[in-house]
C-alpha cells in the first residue's frame, strides 16, 4: 500500500512540474514572440497565457508547441505560429461581448483563444476527423462557448447570423461574399488575402452599410483554403482561358519582329543578287567588245 502511495505521489508531483514547465513556455512565448513585437493588447496577451496551446498539438510535438513556427495537425493542415495568432486577434480589438465565427478551426487552438475573450464562438472545419477532435478537446477543456460545426466554412453559418467578428484561418484569393453578407453592419473580418499558393497578406475588412474599408496588418503564407474556394478558382482560371480563346489570338511580339526580319533579309537578298547578276553580264559584255577591238 506504501508504495501505491508513493507512485502515486511521484505522479502528482510530475504533473505539477510538467504543468509549471508548460506554463514557464507560455510566458516566455508571450514575452519573447509576442510582446517584444508590439502586440500590447491586454486580451490576447492574457488569453495566450491561458490556453494551454502544447494540448493543441501531436503529441510527438509537444516540446515545440511554444516555439514561433506552425506545426503540422494532420491532413495537410497546421497549426498557426503564436504570433500570426496573437497579429489577427489583437487586429479585431475586441471587446468581450462579440459573436465570432471562425472558418477553419483545424486544431482548435485559436477558436480557443477567441473563447478567452468573446461570448461566443462558432467555428467551422472541413476536414471531418479534425472537426471531431477539436470538439472533444474544446469541450474537455471547459469551452462551453464553443461550437463546432463539420462542414465547408466558404459559405459561414445562416443560423447564427449576423456575427461582430469572422476569421478566415486559410489562405483565400477573394472575400466569399455569402461571409460579408453574414457580417452585421459595423462589423470586421479578417483573413489572409491573396495566392493561396504564395504568400498572402492578413487583412482586415470592416463593413459599414454596402461599403467595405480594408486595412493591410501583415504579410503571411497560410495553407490553402479548401472547398468550394478551389472550385472558384479553377472556374475563374478556365474563364481567363476562355476569353482568350475567344478574343483575338494573342500576338507573340518577339516572334512577330523576327519573321518581319526575316522578310526584310529575304528581300535584300534577293536585291543583291539581282544587282550581282547585272554587274557580271556588264562586265562580260565590256570584256566582250574590247576583245573585238
Amino acid at each position: 500500500m506504501k508504495r501505491i502511495l508513493l507512485v502515486i505521489s511521484i505522479m502528482l508531483l510530475a504533473s505539477h512540474v510538467l504543468c509549471d514547465d508548460y506554463t514557464r513556455k507560455r510566458e516566455e512565448m508571450v514575452d519573447k514572440h509576442i510582446l517584444s513585437r508590439g502586440i500590447t493588447d491586454t486580451k490576447t496577451l492574457e488569453a495566450m497565457l491561458t490556453v494551454p496551446r502544447h494540448l493543441f498539438v501531436p503529441e510527438g510535438l509537444r516540446d515545440e508547441a511554444y516555439a514561433d513556427y506552425p506545426l503540422p495537425i494532420g491532413y495537410g493542415q497546421t497549426i498557426s505560429q503564436p504570433y500570426v495568432v496573437a497579429l489577427m486577434t489583437s487586429s479585431l480589438e475586441l471587446d468581450g461581448n462579440e459573436r465570432a465565427l471562425e472558418i477553419g478551426t483545424g486544431s482548435g487552438y485559436q477558436a480557443a483563444v477567441l473563447a478567452e475573450i468573446v461570448d461566443s464562438v462558432y467555428t467551422i472545419e472541413i476536414v471531418p476527423e479534425l472537426a471531431q477532435k477539436a470538439e472533444e478537446r474544446l469541450k474537455e477543456l471547459g469551452y462551453a462557448n464553443v461550437t463546432v460545426k463539420n462542414a465547408d466554412g466558404y459559405f459561414g453559418w445562416e443560423e447564427y447570423q449576423p456575427f461582430d467578428v469572422i476569421m478566415i484561418t486559410a489562405a483565400v484569393d477573394h472575400i466569399p461574399p455569402p461571409l460579408m453578407k453574414q457580417l452585421k453592419d459595423g462589423g470586421q473580418l479578417i483573413l489572409p488575402l491573396g495566392n493561396p499558393l504564395y504568400y498572402q497578406t492578413i487583412t482586415l475588412v470592416e463593413k459599414r452599410g454596402d461599403e467595405l474599408f480594408t486595412k493591410h496588418v501583415g504579410d503571411v503564407r497560410f495553407v490553402p483554403m479548401t472547398g468550394y474556394a478551389e472550385e472558384v478558382e479553377e472556374i475563374e482560371d478556365a474563364e481567363e482561358v476562355e476569353e482568350i480563346e475567344e478574343g483575338e489570338e494573342p500576338v507573340d511580339q518577339d516572334q512577330d519582329n523576327l519573321d518581319k526580319l526575316g522578310k526584310e533579309n529575304i528581300l535584300l537578298a534577293g536585291i543583291f543578287c539581282g544587282c550581282l547578276i547585272v554587274l557580271v553580264i556588264v562586265v562580260w559584255k565590256v570584256t566582250k567588245k574590247d576583245h573585238a577591238t
